[in-house]
């Protein structure tokens, strides 16, 4: 049953990536505290089922968050079907690993299309509507904004530009009522980090970090904390919440990453060579497919 009380209950909510994984969570979190829920994803199927899952009034609009004019249309449906939207969560992400210099120029780009172009095209396509309503826009961030990484160059890039943005965006729309958080998320138990295991890069990666910042926390609870925020008109949530405190020393980050980097990665490339990893889990696989016919 929904939860009453909420200042999302009778709201418009677009969440992008809605077919699994966090959006899929954080739509199904969104739409218990009352919210109408537009579900925006490359799977039609997969985003029905999410759909079906939904207590309340909701759609799902099969849509690429790079193509301007595709997202137009889901934009204009939207508000014919579920009235103008007050909160947009800019979730849809990708990812890839393995070393640069052999990575597909292709695969390395797309990742940055759809997690930075993505985000603002998705913002550009709703800002009307959230100049309108008072509106609070969520950007899904990332460890990965604070502290790169070697072997995700492209999604470490990526997350660090969604932050630059958003910290853009909340400044220009301040004085018009516009709110602008955005997360900073660590694991999440979604098929995108468990796939990511598969490969003996990215495992290696997580198991050098210190061990809490190699948890993995499960999407509900993640999705959870963050439709609070939402609630709350957060300008910054994190999940979790020591992760603030990685702020207070991201200049330090760099140095550090590279001494460790400098000492492990021989010694990690000399048991099993790094190999570039593709597009990662089904979501990743979905935009692979649903993206290669458009490049002939």
């Amino acid at each position: 049953m929904p939860v009453t009380g909420s200042p999302l209950d009778g709201r418009t909510a677009v969440v992008t990536g809605a077919a699994r994984g966090l959006g899929a969570a954080m739509a199904r979190e969104l739409s218990a505290r009352g919210a109408r829920v537009a579900l925006l994803g490359r799977e039609e199927r997969t985003l029905k089922r999410v759909q079906d899952t939904l207590p309340g009034a909701c759609g799902c609009w099969q849509v690429d968050v790079t193509d301007d004019r595709g997202l137009a249309r889901a934009g204009a449906d939207i508000r014919a079907r579920l009235g103008p939207v007050s909160v947009v969560v800019a979730n849809a992400g990708v990812a890839e690993g393995g070393p640069f210099a052999e990575s597909d120029p292709a695969v390395w780009r797309r990742v940055v299309e759809v997690n930075l172009i993505g985000s603002a095209a998705t913002a550009r396509t709703f800002i009307g509507d959230l100049l309108d309503t008072s509106g609070y826009f969520l950007q899904v961030a990332s460890l990965a904004s604070i502290g790169t990484a070697p072997m995700m160059s492209a999604y470490c890039a990526s997350k660090a530009g969604v932050e630059s943005f958003a910290h853009a965006l909340r400044a220009e729309m301040a004085h018009r009522r516009v709110g602008v958080g955005i997360a900073y998320i660590n694991w999440t138990d979604t098929d995108m980090v468990r796939d990511a295991d598969e490969f003996a890069v990215l495992r290696e990666l997580r198991g050098h970090m210190p061990p809490p910042a190699r948890k993995v926390y499960p999407v509900e609870y993640v999705a959870g904390r963050l439709v609070t925020a939402i609630e709350r008109r957060r300008p910054s949530v994190y999940v979790p919440g020591w992760l603030r405190s990685a702020q207070l020393v991201r200049a330090a980050l760099p140095p550090l990453v590279t001494l460790l980097s400098r000492r492990e990665l021989p010694r990690l490339a000399a048991v099993e060579p790094f190999e570039a990893t593709g597009l990662l889990g089904a979501g990743g696989r979905a935009d692979r497919d649903a993206t290669r016919p458009s490049r002939g």
